[in-house]
Order: structure tokens, then sequence, then C-alpha cells
């Protein structure tokens, strides 16, 4: 049994330890948090161009140790090695794009007001508690504490028991990058020492990518505090097909999307909403495209698909599916578990789902697909909205006024047309309804943790 006074990261593939890391006590939390404020008093005092700077040797650092990073990722959560160099590479590029233009993020907004001069400043707001997830390691991460950076807060990282190893190699690395001391720490803590430190004054807001239980549980205590937090939190989301789509470009999006990361992707597709008159069509052609992925160790170059990252989270998939066949949902593909010491799950294809299955209304953190067939438009929109979550939606159209007219009505805080979802940091990122609040990335996440200070000269 895991020793509860230690973080065990386990190697999915193999089902071996590979990693035990400390929990932090009480005191550390505290000498934490008081080297946080005392790094705040510095870091804030920098220019937002010396900010950027540093994000640039950053994004240097990040690419210079790729192979560490993305073997760390391979090793404690499983994902194939090409997807974690994808991450890094990722990550670096963010880091570029965000030390070109925090400036003008940063930049105050002039403002008319009737004869006076006014405007707007966009100031830090102190220490940053990033509670973070184990499907993407670093990427999840550093779109998270890169605004927060440009912006003038430090930032404390409470990662994921399972992927504690790629936190503190990622703290090496900003330490390489020139990052001075304590802006950037790694917490190991408990779920109690979490709730101890958004309670403490001496965190100023907190940010929180994971389930919805998590969420609930981190957006109470942040709102008993009066802080301010950011969720972005689970997805199921829709992927709709209609008659005039491009079916072979719907159909090889839909595999890549729902398969990327073993399925574990939050904003990933998971509910094929697909148009009767061309559902027989896709629902073959995806079958067969998903039964040429290929399955296997996530260190070999040509895996698509790798080892689900923990053996409970596998269990409560194979429930799901089991639940969602016995509710009448048809078996295409997968829906076992693959023999064997690693934690692999077969990618899996349900059809003739309904809304009141498990597979719909429930999110598959994994390799399975559900596919839902639609009377015609509207219908795949109610299909789509008909759901708890609200992350993103996909559209696939041969019209695209008609898909921009859909979009429109889609109650997701983004939607793809003739694409499937992904995140960029040119562009905002988050969900409604139980998917979350706030926003990540483009400006919007800088300023997330900003006190938005106006200022008035001359005001009668």
């Amino acid at each position: 049994m895991p020793n509860p006074t230690h973080a065990i990261s386990i190697n999915p593939a193999t089902g071996e330890q590979i990693g035990s890391y400390p929990y932090d006590s009480e005191a550390d939390l505290h000498a934490v948090l008081d080297r946080a404020t005392a790094a705040y008093a510095r870091w804030r005092g920098t220019t937002v161009a010396d900010r950027c700077a540093m994000l640039k040797r950053l994004g240097d650092a990040l690419r210079a140790d790729i192979d560490r990073l993305a073997g760390m990722i391979t090793a404690e959560m499983g994902k194939p090695i090409t997807q974690a160099r994808g991450e890094i590479e990722k990550c670096a590029g963010t880091c570029a794009w965000y030390a070109e233009n925090g400036g003008r993020m940063m930049a105050p907004e002039p403002t008319s007001v009737e004869k006076d001069a006014a405007w707007i400043e966009f100031r830090p707001l102190g220490t940053i508690l990033a509670v973070m997830p184990w499907n993407f390691p670093i990427w999840q991460v550093i779109r998270s504490v890169v605004p927060a950076l440009v912006a003038g807060n430090t930032y404390i990282l409470k990662h994921a028991p399972n992927v504690m190893g790629s936190a503190y190699l990622l703290r090496e690395v900003f330490a390489r990058a020139g990052f001075p001391d304590d802006v950037f720490q790694v917490a190991n803590l408990t779920n109690d020492l979490v709730s101890q430190a958004i309670a403490d004054d001496r965190v100023a807001a907190i940010t929180l990518t994971g389930s919805v239980r998590a969420g609930a549980a981190i957006g109470s205590q942040s709102g008993l505090a009066l802080k301010k937090c950011v969720l972005e939190l689970g997805g199921s989301d829709p992927f709709i097909v209609l008659p005039d789509a491009d079916l072979d470009d719907a159909v090889r999006a839909a595999i890549l999307g729902r398969f990327q990361n073993t399925g574990q992707v939050c904003a990933a597709a998971k509910r094929f909403i697909v148009h009767r008159d061309v559902a027989d069509a896709f629902t073959e052609r995806f079958v067969a495209g998903t039964k040429a992925l290929v399955v296997g160790t996530p260190t070999d170059a040509a895996t698509y698909i790798g080892p689900m990252a923990r053996f409970d989270l596998r269990d409560e998939l194979h429930n799901q599916v089991q639940r969602s066949i016995q509710e009448g949902a048809e078996l295409l593909l997968g829906g076992r578990k693959q023999d064997g010491p690693g934690n692999f799950y077969e990618p899996t294809v349900l059809a003739n789902v309904t809304s009141a299955m498990t597979s719909f209304r429930e999110e598959m953190f994994g390799p399975v697909a559900s596919i839902i067939r639609a009377d015609d438009a509207d219908h795949a929109l109610a299909l789509a909205n008909e759901s708890q979550f609200g992350l993103t939606a996909t559209v696939y159209s041969g019209d695209v006024q008609a898909a921009r007219d859909m979009a429109a009505k889609l109650e997701v805080g983004g939607v793809f047309i003739n694409g499937y979802s992904a995140s960029d940091p040119r562009v905002a990122f988050g969900g409604v309804k139980k998917s979350g609040f706030g926003r990540e990335l483009s400006h919007f996440g800088v300023r997330e943790f900003c006190n938005v200070q106006t200022v008035w000269l001359g005001r009668r």
C-alpha cells in the first residue's frame, strides 16, 4: 500500500513505483508562504519587460531540457513520448508568445471621462496558489503560471501526487532560466494543507484544473475566504457532424481528437452527435480508423494510445462502459482492460447512445467514444446542450455560416468549426456550467489575476 506520508509515482506502463515524495508539513507550508510573500515584494517591482525577458529564457530552457521533461511525463503518467515532446514544444512556444506580447497586455488603457483624464492600470494581486492535474503535467502549469508571472504575481504549485517528479523537474528549469528565488515554488501538500493555504492571508487567489468535485471544494473554500479563483473542470464535449460535412475530414479529426493523450483530455470531444443521414458512414469509418491506431508502450515513437495514468481511473472508466452497455449502448469496439502489468484500456466505441445513458451524462476520461444519432440540426444542438458541462464543442459542416449560427447557441466556452478542440496562448480558454469559470491564456488569462485599478486625474 502507498505510504500516506508520501506522494507516490507509479509507471502506468509497468505498474512499478518510480518515485516517492514526502508531503510537506504545516511548518513547510508556512515557510513557503513566507518566501512567496517576500519574493512578491521584489517581483512586483520588476518591469514587465524584464519579466518577459525571463519568460523568453524559460522557453529556451524548456526546449533545452525536452528529453528529460518529456521522458518524465511519459514515465509518470504514460503519455506517448511523441505527444509528451509536443507538450514541451507547446510550453516553450507559449513562453515565447507571452515574452513578445506581455507588454501590451499590461499597458495602461486610457479612457475619456467627460473632461477629466482617467485610465485603467493592471496591478498584480500577490501569491497565486495553483492546484494542477496530472494529464498535462507541464502544459497545465505553464499555461497557468506564465500569465500570472507576466502580471507580477508569485506562484505556488501544488501538483497531482502521481506527477511530483515532473513538478520538481520544472522547478529546476525555472531556476536554470534565471528566475529569482521563490517566484515559482512547488509545495507537496495534502488536502488539509491546501485548505489552510486557501484560508491564509498570504495567498491572494487560487486556480485549479481538475474534477467537478475538486472544483466545488476549492471554489467553496475560496468563496469563504473571499478570494478570486479560476476553475477549469471537466468536460463531455460534443462533436456535431452535419450531413453536408466533409466526412473523411470529420472522421479523421474525431479520432485524433478523441484518443489524444489516451482520451484523458478535459476538452476532448467525447460525445459524437451525428446527423442520421451520415451516421452509418461516419460510424463505419470511425471504427475502422480507431482500429488502425497504434496502442503500445508509450516510449515507442509510433504509439498513439498508451496506458491510462491511474489504475483506479481505469476501473472507474470500465464501470462506466459496462453501465452504458447495460443501459442499451451497443459495443462496437473494445470495452476491456488489457491483460498484463500495464494500465491499458482498449480503444472503445459505443453506438446508439442516448441522453439517458452513463456515457452521455458523465465525463468518460479515457479512450472511449460515444456515438449519438441526431434527427436534424436542431436535435443535434439540443443534444449538445443537454449536459452539465460546457467546455468546448465542435461543429463539422460544409456551410460555415450555418455552423457559426449553431456556435452562437452552443452553451460552451469554445467552439471549433471544422476542426477539433485545442488550446493556444493567443485565444482564451475556459468553460461554463460545471466546466468551471474564469479564463486562461491570451490577455484574459493575464488579467484574471490582476487588480484592475482605475486611476483618475483631476476629478472634481
